[in-house]
């Protein structure tokens, strides 16, 4: 993915305050013949652009405009989720093409399309488009709900998604395990 857009030319921005259709339509004014792509539809409220570096700039003034409460410039390496990222996909695609799929045990909710998926093929071609595509974070969660989850356990560094979780659904049971310490209460839980 660092390889697909040189250092300093992409950027990503946090859109705080606008919901998905309001945030595609200033990434629709901030393109101008660059890349300016929704990324991340995180949560009520918040949606995340990509592209280059001077549209997402663009984008940020225009959410301003448009009422957005505030909107974050984001510390990233590269432009994720967006055009930008083409070459990247293709690399996925040859590397994926590799790998023999097993249908998954557990189902499997797709974030570029909040649906299940378990037929292999169409979770490699799912998992290309996800190098560019949008990540429907709220879409997914519901979905997740709606097929009977009720909690969910992040693994790794931070809390973001376990946070945004319970944000896009207060019933919603979260909780994040991203150190050594986090795991015993999470294992009494579950």
């Amino acid at each position: 993915m660092q390889r697909a857009v040189p250092v300093g030319e992409g950027a990503m921005a946090a859109l705080l305050g606008l919901e998905i259709e309001e945030a595609r339509a200033v990434a629709d004014a901030a393109r101008q013949g660059e890349v300016c792509d929704c990324a991340n539809d995180n949560g009520p409220g918040q949606v995340v652009v990509s592209g280059n570096k001077s549209a997402v700039e663009r984008a940020v003034a225009i959410a301003a405009a448009r009422g957005a409460r505030r909107s974050i410039m984001l510390p990233v390496s590269a432009p994720f989720h967006c055009g930008l990222m083409a070459p990247a996909a293709r690399e996925m695609e040859e590397a994926l093409a590799k790998i023999d799929f097993r249908p998954p045990r557990v189902p499997l909710i797709a974030n570029v399309t909040a649906e299940p998926v378990s037929d292999t093929e169409a979770i490699r071609r799912l998992l290309v488009q996800q190098v560019t595509g949008m990540v429907r974070w709220r879409e997914s969660v519901l979905r997740l709900k709606q097929e009977g989850v009720h909690r969910l356990v992040e693994l790794g560094a931070g809390r973001v998604l376990s946070g945004l979780a319970k944000r896009i659904d207060r019933e919603m049971e979260a909780l994040a395990v991203g150190q050594p310490a986090d795991v015993e209460p999470a294992l009494k839980v579950l």
